[in-house]
């Protein structure tokens, strides 16, 4: 009940996001809901057979960002009404790029709590990523997956259009260093599940000073360093 009470209101709001971003947003939409239903239902549900992590990545990061930057660029631009394509410069390739770290610590989170089950889950017959690759693997994973979102907010400052600004995620670090070296050394439920808290608190912060720092007016490094030096 909880199910389609959820999916009914998704799909609710989901009508008027239709009506402003046109077939891009329909798509993105259904495939959405059908991705959720899948994920754990069905005959053959996807989240068991190692697939879950890529859901996340690309439903609860990439999609996420980068339709919600369309919806906004489609609303105040000069597009025509009801595209059924994304119209050319509703999506500058910028904003997939700046999606990639809410996607790479999203999925992060996924990770951890796939490490914690990962013996219950092979004994309940869930092939999830965790229980395929082991647990020195899934900790790799989980660590290049925390660490694109560092190097993203670099990448990004390295552009004169952004520059100092977008490294604020950078404070975010500590914390992400901190659940990263629990991670690391642990695999029980007492150690993971408050990790599970503090990665979905460095997902916020990240995100929040991204965010920020896209929005702040450019300051370019050697700038910075004369302003200082003076």
């Amino acid at each position: 009940l909880a199910m389609v009470a959820t999916y009914g209101l998704a799909v609710l709001v989901g009508v008027y996001l239709v009506a402003v971003g046109g077939a891009p947003i329909l798509v993105v939409g259904l495939s959405s809901i059908a991705a959720g239903v899948l994920y754990t239902g069905g005959p053959y549900p996807y989240g068991y057979r190692g697939l879950g992590d890529l859901f996340v990545f690309v439903y609860f990061g990439v999609v996420a960002v980068t339709g919600t930057f369309y919806v906004q660029a489609v609303v105040s631009g000069d597009f025509a009404l009801f595209p059924t394509w994304v119209p050319d410069g509703a999506l500058p390739l910028a904003t997939v790029v700046a999606s990639l770290p809410a996607a790479g610590v999203s999925t992060a989170i996924l990770v951890v709590n796939n490490i914690r089950d990962r013996e219950t889950d092979a004994a309940a017959g869930k092939r999830t990523l965790a229980v395929l690759l082991g647990y020195t693997w899934s900790r790799v994973e989980f660590l290049l997956l925390v660490g694109m979102a560092y190097v993203v907010p670099v990448v990004f400052a390295l552009d004169p259009a952004y520059g100092l600004p977008a490294l604020a995620p950078l404070a975010s670090l500590p914390l992400a260093a901190s659940v990263s070296k629990t991670v690391l050394e642990r695999t029980d439920g007492e150690a993971l599940n408050p990790a599970l808290e503090r990665v979905g608190q460095t997902l916020f912060a990240h995100s929040l000073l991204f965010a920020i720092g896209l929005a702040v007016p450019a300051v370019e490094l050697p700038a910075l360093t004369v302003a200082v030096v003076i």
